[in-house]
């Protein structure tokens, strides 16, 4: 049989089940998600619960932000202390202590008793910036229970459609647990769901013999790093347009059910949609037999993605625009999960995990930007221009990439 037949019959053989099957993956794997279901629960919690105690919207969203910048742009340095110390010894500290920080933070939003919306946002801040990177360290695991390309492309479709269904089963969860108790009760089970899953994570057999990689002489000095730096360019880069855009359609989907007299929930429904077709398309993702490597494919995801939110904009209707959100959401987790595998296949071992947090970052913080970037031009623009604009982004970052020629030395580049 000939080596391209050899590797096609390999990838049929492979399934999302042969992927659980490795030693240790379900244990890991599950340990990882509970932990992450914290992150879906708590910036509703959060501003829920902060909202009830200073009775200010205004004040609830800056804690809140707060919160979110902190534990988005500190990520890579806390990816880099796991990757220095090794994951037992780096996630568990961090656990307890943003534990212990919720936990103060639940106390002092638990009824409104005058706390001071300073020392609130103060200890928001001081936990998003001790978030454990449970997201990172796990995708780093995947390549430490398998070298085989098909089962990590799968590893990391499958990882990538459970973190799509925690985002949005965390605020429904939230929704349900805040008929029975107070907002901040969503903040004391997002800390018990952290601590529990991210020890049970680092004592999995998979996990607790892991230990930081030697950084070789070649890789400590600094051409090496600005070589391993550009390599991550590609990724990063396009993580942060596709964040852009995803960060602009859930303003403009509710600007254009707004315009057309809709009530709120319809907007709940568009971008769940946007949910649905991400988690197909990564199903679908995993499955493909795909012939081209990450560095060919991920332009090309992120090009459909834009071209797909650009085409939303003429919708005639709110059924209309489901739909055609619903097209663009297919190409959103197979943009990201391949923006994952093309940063661990060009990062050394010694820096998976924060080359992992980098594209983690580039996305959380283009959908800040992309959100705040469409609420300016919503207010100037016609909406299928504002469509046509955030769409483009991901198209212009995704040819900017494309034509631009890797410089990396002895790096697999896929």
């Amino acid at each position: 049989m000939s080596a391209p037949a050899q590797r096609r019959s390999s990838y049929a053989a492979v399934s999302y089940a042969a992927v659980l099957r490795l030693p240790h993956a379900r244990r890991t794997f599950g340990a990882a998600l509970l932990g992450r279901l914290s992150y879906g629960m708590l910036a509703l919690s959060v501003m829920l619960a902060v909202t009830r105690a200073t009775g200010s919207y205004a004040v609830a969203g800056t804690i809140t932000a707060l919160f979110g910048a902190t534990g988005v742009f500190l990520s890579p340095v806390r990816a880099a202390l796991v990757d220095r110390h090794g994951p037992r010894l780096a996630l568990l500290p961090m656990a307890l202590l943003y534990a212990g920080l919720l936990g103060a933070l639940a106390a002092g939003s638990w009824r409104p008793t005058g706390t001071p919306a300073v020392l609130l946002g103060t200890i928001a801040a001081a936990a998003g910036a001790a978030m454990p990177p449970l997201g990172p360290s796990m995708r780093a695991v995947w390549r430490e229970l398998t070298d085989e390309p098909a089962l990590l492309q799968r590893a990391y479709s499958l990882d990538g459609v459970a973190e799509e269904v925690l985002l949005v089963s965390g605020p429904l969860l939230v929704g349900a647990l805040v008929q029975i108790a107070p907002p901040a009760a969503g903040i004391v089970v997002s800390a018990l769901l952290v601590g529990g899953g991210t020890f049970a994570f680092v004592m999995s057999p998979a996990v607790r013999d892991v230990r930081p990689a030697a950084v070789s002489e070649g890789a400590a000095r600094s051409g090496a790093r600005l070589q391993g730096a550009r390599a991550l360019l590609t990724p990063v880069v396009v993580a942060a347009g596709v964040g852009l855009s995803l960060g602009a359609v859930g303003l403009l989907v509710l600007a254009f059910v707004t315009e057309r007299q809709h009530g709120d929930d319809m907007v709940a429904w568009v971008l769940a949609a946007l949910s649905a077709g991400s988690t197909v398309g990564g199903l679908l993702n995993g499955a493909v037999n795909w012939q081209a490597g990450a560095r060919v494919r991920l332009p090309r995801l992120a090009v459909g993605l834009g071209l797909a939110l650009a085409a939303a904009g003429l919708a005639p209707g709110v059924g209309t625009l489901t739909v055609a959100v619903a097209c663009a959401g297919i190409f959103v987790a197979p943009a990201l999960t391949t923006a994952y595998l093309l940063a661990d296949e060009v990062a050394p071992r010694e820096r998976r995990t924060r080359a992992g947090a980098w594209v983690n970052t580039a996305v959380n913080a283009g959908i800040s930007g992309g959100t705040a970037t469409a609420g300016l031009l919503a207010a100037r623009l016609p909406l299928g221009t504002c469509f046509a604009l955030s769409g483009g982004v991901t198209v212009f970052t995704a040819m900017a990439c494309a034509v631009r020629k890797p410089k990396t030395a002895g790096l697999p580049l896929g």
